[in-house]
């Protein structure tokens, strides 16, 4: 169910209130209809927890004629529709603690790239974005393990079971009188919060009240996305004929079965124009896979940490190319989904996939693996940066190149200052 025009609030509440479902011409009493952008909408960023093996996954050749290497076999069939950056990161600290530097730039938990997109190209969709997880591991280290961050460097919580995911994407007119109490409730208790807060301040010293506008900012933002969700309560709500599988593959060890269906319901979700930015975590710790009927000798984060071990690289190397065969999915749904102007889905939507860890076997946050599809991108097939290079490019530059094309006024991000548009158009 596309809406390619978006029409004013009168003009939408209007057609709600004729109780009738019509065709009526553009009215200047409407406001003007905006005009429908000729590049990509929609973004969606996929990090790996832990990281992608660098020497399965960096081609050996720069340039489109590069030999496929084996973590992106899958994509093979879809070489001409993204790109693959070597030499690439934040200059971030080292550790797992610092995973979130992926979209988050130099300073973990800080304003992640796709919620400054949310802020700016989002708020006219039922979900200004949808950030989700598949694999999640014993052991969770919290905001440290998550992938979006607020303006405040507030982690976002991470939908992990696809059907809770179906159900808001397609909520059901039962659910909606339900939905709607809860988020007045949550709004009424949050006016007394601040009111509290408020009267507190007055008799605080100034760190202490610098903290509370802090705090207040933090509010204000939740109170946007709250005053949100109501206003998409009354929009239209798809009626998708796909099925949910009859159970949630949310144990760590059906992880490839969860992101399948997550990359399903994603592009429902773009395609419906619920959501124009997602972020889906690929989490991992200690489960263990059995790829293609063997069951491999350790458990994911064990062989990350492989130490150069041959049989262990092999088996790491195996779920990682794992992990590209259910992206390749998502890929190809893209690309053979049309949008009503005639462009695929792929061409409207910028994908990144990469990482904050370099390599987990060293805990190193260096030349992160990092791939762009779709976007309407000319691709250039392997671009390796030098980062040896008092002036090498960023991964931040690419996250500003990105933005640029989605149509934002943007020449920063983070630490970076500029794009990889010479690079990259």
């Amino acid at each position: 169910m596309n809406r390619n025009l978006h029409i004013t609030k009168d003009r939408r509440h209007f057609l709600k209130s004729a109780a009738a479902m019509i065709a009526l011409p553009t009215l200047e009493s409407f406001g003007a209809v905006e005009p429908v952008s000729s590049g990509p909408r929609n973004f969606v960023g996929i990090g790996c927890y832990l990281g992608w093996h660098q020497n399965a996954f960096f081609p050996k050749q720069t340039g489109k004629n590069y030999e496929i290497p084996t973590t992106l076999t899958p994509l093979a069939d879809y070489k001409e529709d993204f790109t693959v950056f070597s030499g690439l990161d934040h200059r971030s600290t080292n550790g797992h603690d610092s995973w979130s530097n992926f979209l988050c730039g130099n300073s973990p938990k800080s304003y992640s790239a796709d919620q400054m997109i949310a802020d700016q190209i989002g708020q006219d969709t039922r979900f200004p974005s949808i950030q989700l997880t598949a694999g999640k591991g014993e052991g969770s280290k919290g905001s440290n393990k998550a992938i979006s961050f607020t303006q405040q460097g507030i982690p976002l919580p991470m939908i992990q079971r696809p059907s809770v995911l179906y159900k808001q994407l397609f909520i059901t007119k039962a659910d909606r009188a339900r939905t709607e109490y809860l988020i007045q409730s949550g709004r009424s208790s949050l006016d007394n919060v601040v009111d509290d807060a408020k009267r507190l301040q007055k008799s605080l010293p100034a760190p202490d009240r610098n903290k509370l506008d802090e705090y207040f900012d933090s509010v204000r933002a939740v109170e946007k996305r709250m005053a949100r969700q109501l206003i998409a309560l009354n929009d239209p709500v798809p009626e998708p004929d796909y099925k949910l599988p009859a159970y949630d593959p949310v144990t760590p060890n059906l992880q490839m079965e969860a992101e399948t269906i997550m990359y399903d319901l994603m592009t429902l979700a773009i395609e419906t124009e619920s959501t124009r930015v997602i972020s889906f975590l690929l989490d991992g710790l200690g489960q263990v896979f059995s790829i293609n009927g063997r069951p491999l000798g350790s458990g994911y984060h064990g062989l990350s940490h492989h130490g150069n071990d041959p049989a262990m690289i092999r088996d790491l190397v195996a779920i990682e190319t794992a992990h590209m065969h259910c992206f390749s999915g998502f890929i190809k749904q893209l690309k053979e989904k049309k949008t009503a102007t005639g462009k695929s889905l792929l061409e409207d939507t910028i994908v990144l996939l990469g990482t904050g860890m370099g390599d987990a076997s060293r805990h190193s946050n260096r030349n992160l693996p990092t791939l762009v599809a779709g976007g309407g991108f000319t691709h250039q097939g392997h671009t390796a940066v030098d980062p040896t290079k008092s002036d090498s490019p960023l991964l931040g530059d690419l996250c500003i190149t990105m933005m640029q094309k989605l149509g934002m006024e943007v020449d920063h991000f983070s630490n970076a200052t500029r794009n990889l548009n010479q690079l990259f158009s």
